[in-house]
């Protein structure tokens, strides 16, 4: 969180004082880059802010910085001539984040409006502009790495060629596979929940409480609660489809929508205001009991499904597909996936701090190839289920090797490789850019020499 702040607000303050700087006569341009001009209060800014954020600069700032600065310059002139754009619905979600962060940094609203000297819609449209920017960049820096291919040759003549103390050691790492059962929700438990948001509908609508003291009171999101069940505005691809669905659906202010079911559980809704390809709702969430005799009888369920593992019945692999509710491991025999996103490839090698809390603490007394006894764990959107667990493999603590590590040696060539392109890339870009530093900023060791003799 602090890393995204600082970035934010040394960007934030830096755009601010260009801006400002046209107007003021006491500034100064300390580099040219192209027809883009680098003022010394952009430089100064991030200095500031760096230092209040502990950055370790590698250099001297005042050299380190005006040269990042300029380098983005070269790959913002690149996106041009590649026709690089973003979208609306690409920012919308890191855009609300990054106010949010600030907001919280400052302590308030007005707090950070005194700060900057700006609305709260001019600090919005600063930040946008900012990722947009970021958002550019990377994209520039993916197509020049995209051209970047390693092969196992590659890999194999890094490891050959850089001294031993040099090659990176593996922690503790475990494989683990899984099966998941969620516990029964009774019918019961579900109609009082919609009864209950029935009854909020009726309250708001016959103007006896505010959607949002029902939601300070009654909402089981944690987050929007405290804050009257407000979610800040968002795009279409932020939430979970029916709640989307629903919340752009929505015009009028003094309608409460239909109940609505998420993974998360049911929720009412309330519009709040639209801007651009935003939207911004309150809501309401409520989630049905689970009774302990749920539980009892999915851990009861898992219990003789590890059993019949153990006997020899049935293979692990076979309780996964016949049984197993885990969408995410059901296809790969139960076999975690080490990766944020489960459809993006990842590794199923995890150190133990990377695996989901009540599974590490089961795992970290079981052997290979042991089945652990049931239980209960919670799931990141708070759904309650019940697991078994197999230690498929446990690899101790070595140096890299290309038999078991090949994936991570593969990453760190390629990371390798992909810098060096965007360094000769960069210097490349220099040759073909006007740059022109003012005197008393350029006697420095630039990381990439060259600005300005071309």
């Amino acid at each position: 969180m602090k890393k995204i702040i600082f970035v934010t607000v040394c960007l934030l303050m830096a755009s601010y004082l260009k801006t400002a700087a046209q107007n003021n006569v006491i500034d100064e341009i300390v580099w040219v880059v192209g027809d883009e001009a680098i003022y010394k209060s952009e430089v100064e800014e991030a200095r500031r802010e760096g230092l209040k954020n502990d950055v370790q600069w590698d250099g001297d700032p005042y050299c380190v910085i005006p040269e990042q600065l300029a380098v983005n310059k070269l790959f913002m002139n690149q996106a041009e001539l590649d026709s690089i754009f973003v979208t609306d619905d690409d920012l919308s979600q890191s855009v609300e984040s990054d106010l949010k962060a600030i907001i919280e940094e400052c302590g308030s609203q007005e707090k950070m409006e005194e700060r900057y000297e700006m609305s709260m819609d001019q600090i919005r449209s600063r930040i946008y502009e900012n990722r947009r920017q970021a958002y550019v960049i990377n994209e520039v820096r993916k197509k020049i790495m995209s051209k970047v291919k390693v092969t196992p040759a590659e890999v194999r003549r890094y490891i050959k060629d850089i001294p031993a103390s040099d090659i990176p050691d593996i922690p503790n790492q475990v494989e683990v596979q899984i099966i998941t059962l969620e516990p029964t929700v009774p019918q019961e438990e579900i109609d009082a929940v919609k009864a209950d948001l029935r009854s909020y509908i009726d309250r708001v609508q016959s103007g006896e409480i505010s959607f949002s003291t029902l939601a300070r009171l009654y909402s089981e999101d944690p987050g929007s609660a405290r804050n009257g069940g407000d979610l800040g505005f968002f795009g279409r691809g932020e939430m979970v489809p029916e709640f989307s669905t629903t919340a752009f659906n929505m015009t009028d202010p003094d309608k409460i929508s239909k109940i609505i079911e998420t993974e998360y559980g049911y929720h009412i809704l309330q519009f709040v205001e639209r801007l651009g390809d935003r939207v911004r709702v309150r809501h309401i969430l409520r989630k049905p009991r689970i009774p302990m005799e749920s539980v009892n009888n999915c851990l009861a369920r898992l219990d003789t499904i590890a059993n019949d593992i153990r006997s020899g019945n049935h293979t692990f692999e076979f309780c996964v597909a016949g049984y197993s509710q885990d969408k995410d491991t059901r296809n790969n025999n139960g076999l975690m996936n080490n990766s944020p996103d489960p459809t993006i490839p990842g590794t199923s090698k995890f150190r133990m701090e990377e695996l989901p809390a009540q599974v590490a603490m089961v795992v970290d007394k079981m052997h290979v190839g042991e089945i652990s006894d049931p239980f209960v764990m919670q799931l990141p959107n708070g759904k309650t289920i019940c697991a078994i667990v197999k230690l498929k493999n446990k690899i101790n603590a070595h140096k890299a090797n290309m038999a078991e590590d090949y994936e991570i040696l593969y990453e760190i060539v390629s990371s390798v490789r992909q810098q060096e392109a965007l360094d000769k890339w960069i210097r490349d870009k220099q040759r073909t850019t006007y740059v022109r530093i003012s005197d008393g900023w350029n006697d420095c060791d630039f990381k990439y020499p060259g600005w300005g003799k071309y």
